[in-house]
């Protein structure tokens, strides 16, 4: 018998064996909300690696395992081509068995199957959410009450940047704009709203075979305007995130997802500032997993509604809905896409 037997919480299960799947894995079993009941890999080797390690059954087979423990949630970690075809298969099993899902992003490199994972969601009233991690911190939560407050005004503006160098080569051309951007247009459309139209701009650097930094503008149905940079090639020896939103009263910049946050109020010189602490406080990247997994397990735990799922999978499919719009126009002269064009 291994200690998740008796250990009372919401029964997860891990589906995908990699590093993010075993972040994943040691992350339910030190969640008091969880309980980790099985791993899954297609891998024989790294599932019996890993069941062994969690002190779980490991699986070859998502189905067989859904049978043999009947888990309330599972944690989908594929990859896959582009980083994210396999997300697909193990989610629509899981949501078909009644099992509630959070699915590394992207959510899919194919909108229309990542259109069918949210519908099949719908239809079964089950909670579906996307591992957009990068704003569950307490630097952006801290910015959106701001938001919210009214401290901003109009809004105006959001400029946002995110690099992290992978010099390595790519499957597509791409790839870097759907693998890496979920995050980015996530955070933009929290602040912001809803995207109406983009303009994408690129470039291959040196010795790439990818879109390896691009620049893409946004319209907001708000009639905010908005701006993403985002690259895979500069290293990661100094800061890699920022993101500023500003209005007519104001405006906030959040440095490093979680090291800081900064309001800056149009009519005074004296700002306000969210600064990480060093007593309890987030420890490093990991923490931004552990956040937005107690988030979804804890809306699970208390039996929330799919609607009301926060970073779901209807934002992820929005996110990716503005990517494949700043494909579009990378692909048609870089000219200016409405979203309402992508099907």
């Amino acid at each position: 018998m291994s200690d998740s037997d008796n250990k009372p919480g919401v029964r997860v299960a891990v589906v995908g064996l990699g590093p993010i799947g075993n972040l994943h894995s040691r992350i339910y079993q030190s969640e008091g909300l969880a309980d980790l009941v099985a791993v899954c890999d297609k891998n024989a080797e790294r599932a019996d690696k890993a069941g062994r390690l969690y002190g779980v059954p490991g699986f070859t087979s998502v189905p067989e395992m859904l049978n043999a423990v009947q888990p309330d949630l599972i944690s989908v970690a594929t990859g896959g081509f582009e980083y994210s075809s396999d997300h697909y298969e193990p989610t629509m099993q899981a949501l078909t068995h009644g099992c509630h899902v959070l699915c590394e992003k992207p959510i899919s490199n194919e909108l229309d199957k990542a259109r069918e994972m949210v519908a099949l969601a719908k239809e079964k009233g089950l909670c579906f959410g996307i591992d957009l991690n990068h704003r569950f911190t307490p630097a952006a939560y801290a910015a959106k009450r701001w938001l919210d407050s009214g401290e901003l005004g109009h809004l105006l503006f959001c400029n946002m940047a995110l690099w992290i160098g992978r010099p390595e080569e790519f499957e597509t051309k791409n790839y870097h704009l759907k693998a890496l951007n979920p995050h980015s247009v996530n955070l933009m459309t929290w602040f912001c709203g809803q995207v109406e139209a983009v303009q994408c701009f690129a470039t291959v650097a040196p010795g790439r075979n990818i879109w390896s930094t691009s620049s893409i503008n946004m319209r907001f149905a708000s009639g905010a305007v908005g701006h993403l940079t985002s690259s895979y090639d500069i290293a990661r020896a100094h800061s890699v995130e920022r993101c500023e939103v500003a209005g007519v009263a104001g405006r906030f910049v959040i440095d490093e997802m979680w090291q800081q946050a900064t309001l800056f109020p149009a009519a005074t010189a004296e700002r306000r500032v969210y600064a990480n602490p060093v007593f309890g406080g987030f420890r490093d990247f990991e923490d931004t997993f552990r956040e937005r997994l107690h988030r979804f397990l804890e809306h699970v735990a208390i039996g929330g509604s799919p609607d009301t799922v926060d970073g779901s999978g209807e934002e992820g499919l929005a996110a990716q809905t503005v990517i494949h719009a700043a494909i579009s126009s990378l692909d048609e002269g870089n000219r200016c896409v409405a979203l309402a064009e992508i099907n």
